[in-house]
């Protein structure tokens, strides 16, 4: 066995960081059937999905949602309506629109996110969303919830 030197370095590079990505997808393709069928197929890609709602009066942003879809999982990335708009079900159509797109038009059965307790566990818990993951401390004194739900 040869022992090696190595510098270690912190520094944010985007070309290192594009070289990482693609290596680890080539290493986890190598190592995965199910990743490797995927390859080359429209389902391998990230597409963006938004959604937004527009308050008709003042032409303002009244809320929005902004994921991605990969294989057959809708990503929800951010939610969020303006507190003169909350309560008034605006967020649980937000979602829905997004879980349908997803559904019906790229084929996802699955969604998922992540909430901190202060945001929205019970919104997204009445939206018909599961818990799977609790991770305590996420920052400190916060904790942070992973949900799921399947689709159609």
């Amino acid at each position: 066995m040869v022992c090696r030197m190595f510098r270690i370095e912190a520094e944010v590079d985007r070309e290192r960081r594009d070289l990482l990505r693609t290596r680890l997808r080539d290493t986890n393709t190598a190592a995965s059937p199910v990743l490797a069928a995927l390859r080359g197929t429209p389902g391998e890609r990230e597409a963006p999905l938004h959604v937004w709602a527009m308050d008709e009066r003042s032409g303002e942003l009244a809320g929005g949602l902004v994921g991605h879809t990969w294989t057959t999982w809708l990503h929800v990335t951010y939610l969020w309506v303006d507190g003169r708009h909350r309560g008034a079900g605006l967020g649980g159509r937000l979602l829905a629109e997004a879980e349908r797109i997803a559904g019906r038009n790229r084929g996802c059965t699955g969604a998922r996110l992540e909430t901190w307790d202060f945001q929205a566990p019970e919104f997204y818990r009445k939206q018909g969303y599961d818990v799977v993951c609790v991770i305590p401390d996420y920052p400190p004194g916060i904790t942070e919830y992973t949900f799921v739900k399947r689709l159609g």
